[in-house]
């Protein structure tokens, strides 16, 4: 997935860089080619960013561009922008429409398991009741599948640090088939 996305993610980067001046919608094209035009990823692993918390995403935006959170593509893409530039992109995505969800509601039985462990784990105190998430905090709601997965995971192995280590602490107990209900179900909403 990542060398077939090579290219576009390289001319992206030049794009970027050479037209820091050009009008945001410009700007923001090579963002939407992988995160969504509409709100929802079509790209494996990417996230889907429709209506997500601007503050979030400026704080994932620093930590890329910081390089605090690693990630080849948006560590370049994120290189050369400024504070003003990592607002401006957020609020942009923010104002996007949320996420559609995938793959049908979710069955009765991975409902009722994944219910249990956004309740044990308090996932609603933080990323909201309907966890569309709030200030600072992710909308997790109709994010992909696969991209929960693997943020699950990294958040377990501590292969993804977190600015607030509250995400790290809660993954180190779930278990493989807990990341696929939790994943599975929360894509559907």
């Amino acid at each position: 997935m990542i060398r077939s996305l090579a290219p576009a993610l390289a001319l992206a980067t030049l794009l970027l860089g050479a037209a820091s001046s050009a009008p945001l919608g410009e700007r923001l094209a090579p963002c939407l080619a992988c995160h969504g035009a509409q709100g929802t990823s079509e790209t494996e692993g990417v996230p889907s960013l429709g209506a997500q918390q601007a503050d979030y995403v400026v704080t994932q935006l620093f930590q890329f561009r910081e390089r605090q959170r690693e990630a080849a593509p948006m560590n370049e893409m994120a290189a050369g922008l400024s504070d003003d530039d990592l607002r401006a992109f957020a609020d942009a995505l923010a104002a996007l429409p949320a996420p559609v969800a995938a793959g049908g509601p979710p069955d009765p039985a991975l409902a009722a398991r994944a219910q249990a462990l956004v309740s044990k784990h308090q996932c609603n105190s933080c990323h909201g009741a309907d966890l569309a998430g709030r200030d600072a905090l992710p909308r997790i709601r109709g994010q992909r599948e696969d991209y929960l997965k693997a943020a699950l995971a990294a958040y377990r192995s501590n292969a993804r640090p977190g600015y607030d280590p509250a995400m790290n602490e809660v993954a180190q107990t779930l278990k493989d088939d807990e990341i696929a209900d939790l994943a599975a179900y929360i894509a559907r909403l």
